[in-house]
């Protein structure tokens, strides 16, 4: 399933399938002008960094995003029709993809508050269905997911820790979870080891070994 996915660093994801889709590119190493689709889950520069967005994207890149990044996609020169804004909680069918979108917050900090309206993704390419959590707690609104992939953060201080994150895979209907942020600007390969340690076995758990 993880066939055409590859975990750029920290939370940069891009899946190539019919099309080819980046989530919050960061760190890209070559300019390659290949995006059909670039998801930003909310505007911290590890998440929203017009640099590495300006090596994937291309003439008719369409951008899925929350509202604060819009005016500076539009200094990048990306056309009006090219941009979608999504907030919480909808569900959205273009071309060639499906998605939807869920919260992502903090509880008890102060970094991704809920009224910012950050979002997470389920996105649904070739009959597979990828969650891509963004920064968040392991929170209220994202314990009933059903997916085949879920991509959740492990590393703690931003977003909910490597237990937590267990907790989370343990419960939601998934087959395989890829741990993301953590290795780069927070959390160790300790983070990583603990939260192999205490997913179920039934959870496919998969890194990118790069």
């Amino acid at each position: 399933m993880l066939e055409g996915v590859k975990i750029n660093c920290h939370s940069s994801i891009k899946i190539a399938k019919d099309k080819i889709v980046y989530i919050d590119p960061f760190r890209i190493k070559e300019v390659t002008h290949n995006a059909d689709y670039i998801f930003i889950t909310h505007s911290h520069y590890d998440h929203f960094s017009t640099q590495d967005i300006l090596k994937v994207a291309k003439v008719d890149t369409i951008f899925v995003t929350i509202p604060e990044t819009k005016s500076s996609l539009e200094l990048m020169g990306v056309p009006d029709n090219q941009i979608i804004i999504v907030e919480p909680n909808n569900k959205y069918e273009l071309d060639n993809i499906k998605f939807e979108t869920l919260p992502s917050y903090n509880e008890n900090k102060k970094y991704h508050p809920k009224e910012n309206n950050w979002v997470g993704y389920i996105i649904e390419l070739n009959e597979i269905k990828y969650y891509i959590a963004g920064d968040t707690d392991n929170i209220e609104e994202i314990q009933n997911i059903k997916c085949d992939i879920a991509f959740l953060p492990i590393g703690g201080e931003f977003t909910m820790n490597a237990e937590q994150a267990s907790q989370l895979a343990n419960k939601i209907d998934i087959k395989i979870v890829v741990p993301t942020h953590y290795g780069e600007l927070v959390g160790s390969k300790d983070d990583l080891s603990q939260f192999i340690e205490l997913t179920n076995k039934e959870v496919k758990v998969l890194i990118d070994k790069k």
